[in-house]
């Protein structure tokens, strides 16, 4: 347990730039705070001066785990664990040399930074420093000041209920709290792609909706695990996720037995539009998502893609539609998706792939492939089946 009072100061950023619903948008920030640190333990959480506080009220709080589930909330820009004091100079001097001491002796250069937002405090910005820089150098005089390039920057903020020392920020996860865009269907697979696009979406304030498509005996349940596992770890940034997965073996079956090899995928891939758009007008979602990129595979060019929106009655989202493949992966390495998903475990996708797909489909070939199926029937029984899990983070 920690000597000091501390709390975590929260930069809200881009919320920063709303108008008149800016409350709003912090109301739901603060819901998303709440629900990542209930497990914790319990909380003080207010907002003042464009600032998030956050109080642990119970004596042993883990503050290190309340740090890293904080950098996965979107949201936040930055933030940082801060010491609290009283609003005066000796406090301030004697709290900045002990909770800093650490950094202090490690670094060789150091400035200090002020922030006097209670402007009722007798000294400015430039006299904190000054007084703060003197006494640090007295402390540990193998210091030096840098002001332009300092190993270590101490932060002082006098705010409206007490002062705060603070080493530099650490970045928050960015984008906009989750629930705050709306609701969308991601078409979630056990590769590298859409987990990522999952991700991308939930920065941006979207709820998500999950739509899995499994294919027993050809695709194994080790696979479907792997898909929770991958939601999961999505769900560390975008909160608890619907899942829903479809059994799709039957329809896979009758376009691999009545319709052209080379538009397998392609026929496949505008079934799973159409299934995904009614889950998704079912849970009130307004758009879908896939992982997929231009040209990464063939059912991917743009005339394929032109075929499979043709299928889908929702706006779809491609988050990673430009990125390439080293990019895309930098980012599920990022966000701790990429191990999870190289795991040998094949979906639905990898089961039926034709040795020789079409690449530049024309729609009316397409459509009239797929007459020789009974595509409502073969919906309705899919969603028939469909089986339902609520997914939450480790």
């Amino acid at each position: 347990m920690s000597q000091f009072k501390e709390i975590l100061l929260i930069k809200n950023g881009e919320l920063a730039l709303k108008g008149l619903n800016r409350g709003t948008f912090e109301a739901v920030l603060l819901k998303n705070l709440r629900y990542r640190l209930r497990p914790l333990g319990k909380f003080g959480l207010r907002k003042a001066q464009s600032t998030i506080y956050i109080e642990p009220l119970e004596a042993g709080t883990d503050l290190d785990e309340v740090s890293d589930r904080v950098a996965q909330v979107f949201g936040i820009s930055a933030f940082s664990r801060a010491m609290v004091v009283e609003k005066e100079m000796g406090a301030i001097l004697e709290g900045a040399a002990s909770y800093l001491a650490e950094a202090l002796q490690q670094a060789r250069s150091f400035k200090v930074e002020a922030r006097r937002a209670d402007k009722s405090f007798p000294l400015g910005s430039p006299e904190i420093c000054a007084q703060v820089g003197e006494y640090l150098l007295e402390r540990f005089p193998h210091l030096r000041v840098d002001v332009h390039a300092p190993e270590l920057t101490v932060w002082i903020e006098i705010r409206d209920f007490a002062a705060y020392i603070h080493a530099p920020q650490r970045a928050g996860a960015g984008g906009m709290p989750v629930g705050t865009g709306g609701r969308a269907a991601i078409l979630i697979s056990g590769g590298i792609d859409s987990p990522v696009a999952a991700y991308m979406m939930a920065k941006r304030g979207v709820e998500l909706t999950a739509v899995h498509f499994a294919s027993p005996p050809y695709t194994s349940e080790r696979a479907e695990m792997k898909v929770v596992s991958l939601l999961e770890q999505v769900a560390a940034y975008a909160g608890r996720i619907d899942l829903r997965i479809v059994p799709f073996t039957h329809i896979q079956e009758e376009i691999q037995r009545k319709c052209p090899e080379d538009l397998f995928t392609l026929i496949m891939r505008r079934f799973m539009m159409r299934i995904a758009a009614r889950v998704a007008r079912s849970a009130d979602c307004g758009a879908l998502v896939t992982g997929e990129s231009v040209g990464q595979v063939a059912s991917q060019t743009i005339p394929a893609l032109a075929c499979t929106d043709a299928a889908a009655d929702l706006p779809v989202f491609r988050p990673v539609i430009g990125m390439d493949k080293e990019e895309i992966i930098a980012i599920a390495r990022r966000i701790g998706t990429f191990e999870t998903s190289i795991q040998p475990y094949e979906d639905c996708c990898t089961v039926f792939t034709p040795r020789h797909p079409r690449t530049r489909p024309k729609l009316e070939m397409v459509e009239q492939a797929e007459e020789a199926l009974d595509i409502e029937t073969l919906i309705e029984e899919a969603l028939a089946g469909i089986r339902r899990q609520m997914v939450h983070s480790r």
